[in-house]
């Protein structure tokens, strides 16, 4: 495992922990930068490894579903958690005190994902800063609650 996975890895585990301790809200993780703001934790299943992976995320709602951006902070590359939703779109998501499977669908062109990744930005500003860091365009993610 490289360095920032491992960085990556810790400051995820101290971010979920707080969630958890807190029911669903983020308090101190990340010298504050994910508190106050909606967050859930989405499990996916590793692309190459089947291992389950966690990862806090900033939400938006939109038509009663959660929508997330793989944002990376604006790096050049995808998060590694996209790249495991590409693989398996089955995905478990926990918010608040609820935990339920959803499917994750990409929506990474077009008019809607404009709308969606623009009302991300109204939560958590640096996402309109993260699209000027990178060429790559941000995909969002739409997860719908399984029937």
């Amino acid at each position: 495992m490289t360095d920032e996975r491992q960085q990556m890895d810790d400051v995820n585990a101290h971010v979920i922990e707080d969630f958890r301790t807190n029911n669903g809200s983020v308090e101190v993780a990340m010298g504050g930068f994910f508190a106050g703001k909606p967050v859930l934790i989405l499990h996916t299943t590793g692309a190459k490894t089947g291992k389950e992976r966690l990862n806090p995320l900033v939400y938006a709602t939109h038509d009663r579903n959660y929508v997330v951006a793989a944002s990376k902070g604006g790096s050049p590359h995808h998060p590694h958690w996209f790249l495991n939703v590409k693989a398996n779109p089955d995905v478990t998501v926990e918010v608040g005190d609820e935990q339920f499977r959803a499917k994750a669908t990409i929506v990474e062109d077009g008019p809607y994902r404009d709308e969606l990744y623009a009302k991300l930005a109204t939560i958590m500003v640096q996402f309109a800063e993260y699209e000027t860091k990178t060429d790559r365009r941000i995909p969002v993610i739409v997860l719908e609650r399984a029937r």
